[in-house]
């Protein structure tokens, strides 16, 4: 991962799809010939519709007119990120992000597309998904270092009330 530090307010800020995406949506189009109408319009209507929200819990993406879909994953239930750049997207230089989380689909959870600022986005994820996960497990070290405190001072009670009662016997 590069050095320089991740700013959050600008992925939170992403909201769009950068416009070359939609010349992406073209070349492919146009490669299926007297389709073109057919593939381009479906594209085109979810390049029109597609948003993102970036915020410090979740990722929503949400697309379509007359079938809306809207997705939501919480950083701590990412497993993985796949980052996939075809010949294409590379040319354009675009990236598609897939998520995937713990649901046992083969396929990934959220798709993001669109975006030219790719490797900083990843990077973000991966930095809200381990921290997520070490907020977790963190809270549940100290829970389990308190239990064992409270054992701990317990067991010195006890140990101390029984070496009183046997120091009253003798």
């Amino acid at each position: 991962m590069p050095n320089n530090p991740i700013n959050p307010q600008k992925i939170y800020a992403i909201t769009r799809p950068e416009s070359v995406l939609l010349t992406l949506y073209l070349i492919r189009s146009l490669a299926g010939l007297i389709f073109f109408p057919l593939i381009f319009l479906p594209l085109l209507v979810r390049y029109l519709t597609l948003r993102y929200r970036f915020d410090e819990e979740s990722i929503r993406k949400s697309y379509g007119f007359v079938f809306r879909k809207e997705g939501l994953v919480q950083y701590a239930r990412i497993q993985d990120l796949h980052l996939k750049r075809g010949l294409l997207q590379r040319w354009l230089r675009l990236a598609t992000i897939e998520v995937q989380t713990a649901a046992g689909t083969a396929s990934a959870e959220l798709t993001i597309e669109g975006l030219t600022n790719y490797e900083e986005l990843r990077d973000f994820l991966y930095s809200k998904m381990r921290g997520a996960r070490f907020g977790e497990e963190e809270k549940g070290v100290a829970q389990a270092v308190t239990e064992a405190d409270e054992a701990v001072a317990l067991l010195t009670e006890i140990r101390d009330e029984i070496r009183q009662l046997r120091g009253q016997r003798a």
